[in-house]
């Protein structure tokens, strides 16, 4: 998707949210916390290209990489919690 000086329709967002979560899903399915990883070696998540494609041409680039970062932010904020969880002796929630 190109970047415009008009914001995405609510449609175009939903399709772009949908693409996020089937290529994110992907990269659960081979354990691939950072996006960015299927760039510099695309061998580690062939399975993951068509749908990685798919994400990057329909959502706005910088979607794709706020959503990139957030991702690997978010798993790193839930390990870290579960292991203070764990240090901690409080069972997991």
């Amino acid at each position: 998707m190109t970047e415009r000086s008009k914001p995405p329709t609510r449609q175009e967002r939903q399709k772009c949210w949908k693409l996020r979560d089937e290529y994110f899903a992907c990269l659960d399915s081979v354990s691939i916390i950072d996006p960015t990883i299927v760039e510099n070696d695309p061998q580690k998540a062939k399975d993951c290209l068509e749908k990685k494609s798919k994400y990057e041409d329909g959502c706005m680039a910088s979607w794709v990489e706020y959503f990139n970062k957030r991702r690997v932010l978010d798993i790193r904020q839930r390990e870290y919690l579960e292991f203070s969880k764990q240090q901690s002796g409080k069972p997991p929630s």
